[in-house]
């Protein structure tokens, strides 16, 4: 079976995360055309440590097999590596049970899950659900769609001009609420949620609260019972883990709940012609074949976060994001201009920022002939983006592989693109 301990390679903890050290174990870094990678599009989706890569290799070279159906030797082993991966998980957000941890393709499967099993059983029409403007479309989208077909009510939590969620309307919101689904951080601004405090009011009220932690989980530590959440997703892909892979966790009580989302194999106890009875947790919700080599790569990537220490992956973007702010005020002034609050304590390493009057698809191909990746566009968040006034922005988002050289090698660019256009 494979070990759930915390990778030896990058144990034991430093005071002071050496990015250099970590991003050694990323093949990736390896590559080279004609200049060295720089990667700052981690919010996107982030590198696979050879951890990742040899847990999924070892996994199809040594034990594959379906897992859950098979009792020979082969099958067990493949059940039980799978199986210790969702421990692994249950373990690394601080879930009371592995039993709350449902895999699903990535958090957008797992949030769609939670609108439409658990929406169209508990929600009616004129029923309210309470969003934010700052929400990535799969936690907007499946609402959306949701009024469409149920009827039910969309009302959104606003943002203040310094990219923070406004809560002076909440109380209002919340009446009648059903529901209230929010971020827990922005995927374009950084900015971090109190999400305990709009949980806490939230079931005063008696709403169910939704939480997309897809940006949070891999950067910071993850308590979800300290969040106050009845429902989270995030995915394995901003992770280090492999893509394929996704999470949802939910309390107990809320997911022996909410019916099946998909009907097939393995998420049933018994099926007759005249009807089905649902597997127990967390498998009803887990239909056909899973993603065993992805979960597998997952708790590999859980096992390098840990061994890295998530309280050091946090101080560690806090330090950089606060270098990030130094040094493109100092370069660039008003000609800069960063979405979002100012803070780095308040924020993720997430920075999408305005430059001059270039548009960001050409800062990022232009970055790019410098090995300089980052993301252009609406990052899958065009109302908060209409919100800004942009209809897109140049984003840096940088993880425990990125250094101070990193933010450097940007702003450097960042020069590059501005005489290029001789601006």
């Amino acid at each position: 079976m494979a070990t759930l301990s915390p990778a030896p390679h990058l144990a034991p903890r430093l005071d002071v995360l050496d990015a250099r050290r970590v991003r050694a174990e990323f093949p990736i870094f390896e590559r080279c055309r004609h200049l060295p990678l720089i990667y700052l599009d981690s919010a996107a989706s982030s590198q696979k440590p050879r951890a990742v890569i040899e847990a999924m290799a070892g996994y199809y070279e040594t034990c594959h097999a379906n897992v859950h159906r098979g009792v020979y030797g082969l099958a067990e082993e493949a059940t039980g590596r799978y199986e210790q991966a969702r421990a692994a998980v249950a373990r690394f957000i601080g879930a009371p049970s592995a039993r709350e941890v449902v895999f699903t393709k990535n958090a957008t499967e797992a949030l769609n899950l939670v609108a439409f099993s658990w929406g169209r059983a508990n929600l009616r029409p004129g029923d309210v659900v309470v969003l934010t403007e700052m929400e990535h479309h799969a936690n907007l989208v499946p609402w959306l769609m949701l009024a469409e077909q149920v009827g039910v009510e969309l009302r959104y939590l606003g943002i203040t001009d310094d990219g923070h969620l406004d809560l002076s309307g909440l109380d209002a919101a919340l009446d009648g609420a059903k529901v209230v689904a929010l971020t827990a951080m922005s995927n374009v601004l950084g900015t971090l949620n109190p999400v305990r405090r709009v949980a806490d009011a939230a079931h005063v009220a008696g709403a169910v609260v939704v939480v997309d932690a897809s940006q949070y989980v891999p950067h910071l530590p993850t308590d979800v019972s300290a969040l106050g959440a009845d429902f989270l997703a995030f995915t394995g892909h901003k992770m280090l883990g492999p893509t394929g892979i996704g999470v949802l966790w939910g309390r107990e009580a809320v997911l022996e709940s909410t019916p099946p989302f998909l009907g097939g194999g393995e998420m049933i106890r018994d099926v007759r012609l005249d009807g089905f009875t649902p597997n127990e947790l967390p498998w009803k919700f887990e239909a056909g074949t899973p993603p065993i080599a992805e979960a597998v790569g997952l708790a590999a990537a859980v096992r390098v976060l840990e061994g890295i220490g998530m309280e050091m992956v946090r101080a560690h973007e806090i330090a950089l994001t606060s270098y990030a702010l130094r040094t493109l005020d100092a370069r660039f002034g008003a000609d800069l201009v960063v979405h979002g609050p100012r803070a780095s304590a308040e924020r993720g390493g997430v920075l999408s920022f305005s430059f001059k009057d270039l548009h960001p698809h050409d800062i990022a191909q232009v970055l790019d002939q410098s090995g300089i990746c980052v993301r252009a566009g609406h990052h899958c968040a065009k109302p908060l983006l209409r919100r800004l006034g942009v209809s897109a922005t140049s984003r840096a988002s940088w993880y425990v592989y990125n250094d101070e050289s990193d933010i450097d090698a940007l702003a450097q660019g960042l020069v590059a693109c501005s005489e290029l256009f001789c601006l």
